[in-house]
């Protein structure tokens, strides 16, 4: 695969600015919905495409948003100091 095809599959697997929007859950439930569509069949290989597509970027979208709440998380441990050894 050329450079150039790779940045394509690469640019139409990327969330749109609505999908980019949505909530975690929102993504993941889409993401759910697309899956189960995939699995049942019966779609042209366009409509298939097409659905594979709007999970690979609803997917960025979840792993975006997790890795933002690990992020968070980590940032809120650091910012916690220990507590001093209290043995006596």
């Amino acid at each position: 695969m050329s450079e150039q095809e790779e940045r394509s599959t690469a640019a139409a697997v990327e969330p749109d600015a609505e999908q980019a929007a949505m909530g975690y859950e929102q993504a993941r439930d889409e993401l759910a919905d697309v899956v189960r569509r995939l699995e049942q069949g019966g779609l042209s290989l366009e409509e298939s495409l097409a659905l594979w597509e709007r999970g690979e970027a609803l997917a960025t979208v979840c792993e975006r948003r997790l890795a933002g709440a690990r992020d968070r998380v980590e940032r809120a441990l650091a910012s916690v100091t220990p507590p001093e050894d209290s043995e006596s």
